[in-house]
C-alpha cells in the first residue's frame, strides 16, 4: 500500500527525477535518512522501477516518428518478436490483443530509414504504418492514487 508520503515522494519525482535526497526531504519535511528508506522500500516493493533519461530524438537526428501496426505471418510471431528486438530504431514496442499484435513506436533518420526499417519486418509481417505529426501526451506516470 502506499501512504501520502510515498505518494508525494512519487509526485515529486514524477515532476524531477534527479532531485537530490536533501531536496526530496525538505519536500516532503522528512529527514534525509527517512526519505531514503522510504525511496529503498519504493524501489525493492517495484513501484520505482527506474530513474530515467528523456532525450530530443531530433538532436539526434531522428526527424520522423511513426507507430507502426505488426501482424505477423502465420506461424512467425516469434521471428517478428525478434526483429522488432533487435531494431534500434523501435523504442517502445506493446504486445496487444486484437487484428495486429504489436504495435511499434519507431524513430527514424528519414522517410528511406523508415521503409529500411519497415521492410525488415515485412518479410515476416503485414504492417500498417501512420506517421506521427505530435505528441498530444509525453510519456507520463500513471495517477498517483491508491
Amino acid at each position: 500500500m502506499i501512504d501520502e508520503i510515498d505518494r508525494s515522494i512519487l509526485e515529486f519525482l514524477a515532476r524531477n527525477a534527479r532531485m537530490s535526497l536533501k531536496e526530496l526531504a525538505a519536500e516532503i519535511r522528512l529527514s534525509s535518512p527517512s526519505t531514503s528508506e522510504r525511496l529503498r522500500r519504493l524501489e525493492e516493493r517495484g513501484v520505482i522501477r527506474a530513474y530515467t533519461l528523456d532525450i530530443e530524438p531530433r538532436l539526434l537526428g531522428h526527424v520522423l516518428q511513426a507507430i507502426v501496426r505488426i501482424r505477423p505471418l502465420p506461424g512467425r510471431l516469434q521471428v517478428v518478436q525478434r526483429l522488432i528486438e533487435a531494431s534500434p530504431e523501435v523504442t517502445e514496442c506493446d504486445k496487444v490483443t486484437g487484428d495486429d499484435c504489436f504495435i511499434a513506436r519507431v524513430f527514424v533518420r528519414s522517410m528511406e530509414h523508415l521503409d529500411e526499417v519497415v521492410d525488415r519486418i515485412a518479410e515476416e509481417a503485414t504492417t500498417n504504418t501512420s506517421i506521427v505529426k505530435g505528441q498530444l501526451i509525453k510519456r507520463r506516470p500513471p495517477p498517483i492514487t491508491t
